[in-house]
């Protein structure tokens, strides 16, 4: 029988080892896993997610207690210090002694015996001293990185574009644990009478001021088991996205080109606010992801959606005009911490050949747009490179685009902001970044 423990170092290993999304890692592992209950599947996503969530500042206060001939950690080694550290520093109802003693148990049962005698030495320090953070001026770049465990090349790079202030703000959002936003599916159902329905099954959801399909809810447990989601009254989909989706402004009858579609949210909103008529045309480069597109809008009943693979980057003269473009470029993803934090994990280097892909999607999308027709440009971003320097370009470069009057009831973070771009401690929402441009 695997422990709850067992399985949460399983899951940390393999994310570290092979750079894999935390979401589908813990998905698998805890549906493949029969011997744990609900009340341990809790445990081990709190663990997970807590750890990778304070990485950088769990690592710091277990490496204060090493020699340094110690630093250079075998990966089994360092999880399992990671992991006794958050339960001790961040669980309050894991006592220091059980927390202690399970990792001492871990060590001996994952190739780590020879060093169990470190990892009993290191977490009691951790425990006899509390939590730490640099003795450095809590402005600076390496105190801020481990206060909030970010790492320091993000600090930077958000300290340089909006101000240490609102880096600050940014990261220390990244801690918290996300909302679950839907968008009532309109061609069903509206949000107040599905408000109600999930109050049936004991889910409280509340409306958003600015988006009146959307809910924001609480006490959900797995949204996929709730009937609701199972009648297709609803899709997952965080308000930032749905504010992207406002940003493209169709209209009923309108054909409208995903170009960047999958999991599809956004190509299941557009089609919704067709109203039944029209086309949205979603286009993904891989199978497996259109795949995911087709049983989503199956599943909510979209029929005004077709879904095609193809390279975003690449014209085909095949598929026609659309009246509306939309372009959710891939992106470095530093808007999507608080929901992927193996973010933290990249390094400057990944992010640095992005912007010339996005570049090169915006201008073939180009290709696709009817006269008049409006192009939207969208990032889960936070990073000007791949933000506003690419459409500073595009409108360097294409003297027939302006920029068009877009969510205007949506606060800038600037007031003489062009772009709109959405602050996770200023909206409420994912770090995005969306540009509307108008062919004229």
């Amino acid at each position: 029988m695997k422990s709850a423990r067992q399985t949460a170092f399983e899951i940390l290993l393999k994310i570290q080892k092979d750079s894999a999304f935390s979401n589908l890692v813990l998905d698998n592992m805890l549906s493949d896993n029969n011997d744990l209950d609900e009340r341990d599947k809790a445990f081990v996503t709190n663990l997970v997610y807590g750890s990778l969530d304070r990485f950088i500042l769990l690592d710091y206060n277990v490496k204060l207690y090493l020699n340094k001939a110690s630093k250079k950690l075998r990966p089994e080694l360092h999880v399992i210090l990671i992991m006794g550290a958050y339960q001790i520093l961040f669980m309050d109802k894991v006592p220091d002694h059980a927390a202690v003693s399970e990792s001492v148990q871990l060590a001996k049962e994952n190739k780590s015996a020879f060093a169990a005698s470190l990892v009993n030495a290191v977490l009691r320090r951790v425990a006899e001293n509390g939590l730490r953070y640099p003795d450095e001026d809590e402005n600076s770049i390496e105190y801020v990185s481990v206060r909030y465990s970010c790492p320091e090349w993000l600090i930077q790079l958000w300290s340089d574009a909006y101000g240490l202030e609102t880096a600050k703000a940014i990261a220390g959002k990244a801690l918290e644990t996300p909302q679950v936003s839907i968008r009532a599916n309109t061609d069903k159902i509206d949000s107040e009478a599905l408000m109600w329905k999930l109050a049936e099954e004991g889910v409280v959801g509340k409306h958003c001021d600015f988006l009146p399909d959307a809910l924001e809810l609480s006490n959900t447990g797995s949204v996929e088991q709730l009937t609701a989601f199972k009648d297709g009254l609803f899709h997952v989909q965080d308000m930032s996205s749905q504010i992207c989706c406002e940003a493209v402004d169709v209209k009923p009858g309108e054909t409208v080109f995903d170009l960047c579609s999958a999991p599809g949210g956004k190509a299941f909103t557009l089609a919704e606010k067709l109203k039944g008529t029209g086309q949205v045309k979603a286009f993904d480069v891989y199978q497996s992801r259109t795949d995911l597109i087709r049983k989503g809008a199956a599943r909510l009943g979209l029929r005004n959606i077709t879904v095609d693979l193809s390279d975003a980057s690449v014209y085909n003269k095949n598929y026609g005009l659309a009246d509306r473009v939309l372009c959710d470029v891939p992106c470095s993803g530093l808007g999507m911490i608080r929901r992927k934090p193996e973010i933290r994990f990249k390094n400057a280097r990944e992010t640095e050949g992005i912007p010339e892909i996005q570049y090169k999607i915006l201008c073939n999308a180009v290709n696709y747009l009817k006269p008049g027709g409006r192009l939207v440009y969208s990032t889960c971003t936070l990073n000007p490179a791949e933000n506003e320097e690419v459409c500073e370009r595009f409108l360097s470069e294409h003297s027939d685009f302006g920029v068009a009057d877009y969510c205007s009831n949506i606060p800038r973070a600037n007031k003489n902001d062009k772009f709109l771009t959405l602050m996770p401690h200023i909206h409420g929402t994912d770090g995005f970044f969306v540009a509307a441009f108008e062919r004229k």
